[in-house]
């Protein structure tokens, strides 16, 4: 039996749909928290199910986050071959142009659904809700993957979306947090300054986030994940993305927003990121994340990252905790009756065709 090690406040990706062997041996040495999945290791249900039933054997922690993006849209990991293909966010902002209260019936059962897959197949955190504003002229990294302009109509959505994934039993991954929608270049490609006022963000991209984590807070749900935001605010820090700086991390994040969730950041391989992999980990770390995330199973990066890591720290296991959710059930009839509902209310709104839905 491999003895209880407390884990490193790392999630890594791997490379392919089998562990080699060589990150076996990495990741039972290293000990990270979890586990992100893209569409390079999913393949087919069984061998999903094989491949996160090898990765948790690596870890001897007890509660083992697997992840995945499964947003809905451009942004889902999981292939039409085995998997519904469900509609990005916008789509259902649509929706709630014309009638908000069918719209908050279809993102908790569109997320409700997307959720009961992934757990079928041991993946048990859901990289969604995309919570950043539609703004107007900014780059189409975010565009139909937010639900709309309107900071009361995001945030109602949003809140409808964790609980559908709660109720699956997923964790759900609010981001990217204080807000990726005015970016005007890609986080992945060049690091994004936004030069609004503190005014105009506190009036618009933190306020979708400050009213979702204060009806969570005062409903008493389990605590979804925030993800950060690669961004420089200039009115916040100047000198460094929201991921890396204590300010925004602290100040709006934590205090401002009252997130009180665990916090991770978005991938460590991003370009908007300088330095080397293990810089980038302690930057993130030291500002306030309580993980940080690379995704690439790029080796060499991963034993980069590994090198500079201690446990993970007490307050972070417990915000980690508070996440956990219990209670698994899988598919029924009454989910396919849901499916074939949200496809008779969503068709008209997602580009005109009944291929993308069915």
């Amino acid at each position: 039996m491999m003895k209880h090690t407390a884990p490193k406040p790392v999630i890594f990706g791997c490379h392919g749909t089998q562990l080699l062997q060589s990150e076996r041996e990495f990741f039972s040495r290293v000990q990270p928290l979890g586990f992100i999945l893209f569409t390079r290791n999913c393949e087919s249900p069984d061998q999903i199910r094989a491949l996160v039933d090898d990765l948790r054997s690596c870890v001897s922690h007890q509660f083992v986050p697997i992840l995945i993006d499964q947003e809905g849209g451009r942004v889902a990991r999981l292939g039409s071959i085995h998997w519904r293909q469900y509609p990005p966010a916008g789509v259902i902002g649509q929706l709630a142009d014309e009638d908000l209260n069918l719209a908050c019936w279809a993102a908790e059962a569109n997320a409700y659904l997307i959720g009961i897959e992934m757990l079928e197949l041991g993946i048990n955190v859901d990289c969604a809700p995309v919570m950043d504003l539609l703004m107007p002229n900014a780059h189409q990294v975010i565009g139909d993957r937010a639900f709309h302009e309107n900071v009361e109509i995001t945030a109602t959505l949003a809140t409808y979306v964790i609980r559908g994934l709660q109720r699956a039993g997923v964790i759900p991954v609010i981001k990217h947090i204080p807000g990726h929608g005015r970016a005007l270049v890609d986080s992945h490609e060049k690091l994004p300054i936004v030069s609004a006022s503190f005014k105009e963000l506190e009036e618009s991209d933190f306020l979708v986030f400050r009213q979702v984590c204060a009806v969570i807070n005062e409903e008493n749900f389990s605590q979804p994940w925030g993800m950060t935001a690669h961004i420089v605010y200039e009115a916040l820090d100047c000198h460094r993305p929201a991921t890396q700086s204590d300010i925004v991390i602290d100040k709006t994040i934590r205090k401002y927003i009252d997130f009180r969730g665990f916090l991770v950041s978005d991938c460590l391989t991003m370009k908007a990121l300088g330095g080397s992999m293990s810089d980038r980990a302690i930057r993130s770390l030291q500002a306030g994340c309580d993980a940080v995330l690379h995704c690439s199973g790029n080796m060499d990066e991963m034993l980069d990252v590994a090198a500079v890591l201690t446990s993970i720290s007490t307050t972070s296991y417990d915000r980690l905790k508070a996440s956990k959710l219990s209670g698994h059930r899988l598919r029924s009839e009454d989910d396919e009756t849901l499916w074939s509902q949200l496809n008779y209310h969503l068709k008209p709104y997602w580009g005109g065709s009944a291929k993308q839905i069915v």
